[in-house]
């Protein structure tokens, strides 16, 4: 298993080199690996999807609850518990990074977000399913971003 530290000072295309949109979906991914350090001090490590395939699996159970599922290679997961929250996050070589916020405790917030690299179109899975709100991002430019409320138990 080839674990990658993300780096969000310097960043870096590694394992993501096969994406169209690579240095985007880095950036996206550095993104979010700064969000964490600064919030929570957790450091971002992701791995190769196929060495990870419960992560994957996990996610893409609870993306059924929209009966949706992506036909893009996965290209790393990553999956860690912080404040209560189980996150995971699978990173896809169309640019497309699914991730899922599910609180430890049974009333807690549980949801399933979706960003979409910059340069890469709208996946045709969500057209006229979900409406994206722009972020600007120093790291990954314009992302765009949606989400919906998880309602099973998983």
């Amino acid at each position: 298993m080839m674990a990658y530290k993300v780096d969000f000072k310097d960043v870096s295309t590694v394992g993501l080199e096969s994406s169209p949109v690579a240095t985007a979906l880095a950036g996206l991914r550095a993104n979010e690996a700064r969000y964490y350090w600064n919030k929570y001090k957790h450091i971002f490590i992701t791995v190769p999807a196929k060495d990870d395939l419960e992560t994957l699996k996990w996610i893409e159970t609870i993306l059924m609850e929209k009966e949706m599922s992506f036909p893009y290679k996965p290209l790393e997961v990553t999956s860690f518990e912080v404040d209560g929250l189980r996150m995971a996050y699978v990173f896809y070589e169309n640019g497309l990074t699914v991730n899922v916020m599910y609180s430890v405790a049974s009333d807690g917030k549980r949801a399933v977000g979706f960003k979409l690299s910059d340069g890469m179109e709208i996946p045709q899975e969500f057209e006229g399913k979900f409406k994206f709100a722009r972020q600007k991002s120093k790291l990954a430019g314009t992302i765009r971003g949606s989400f919906f409320v998880i309602k099973g138990t998983y």
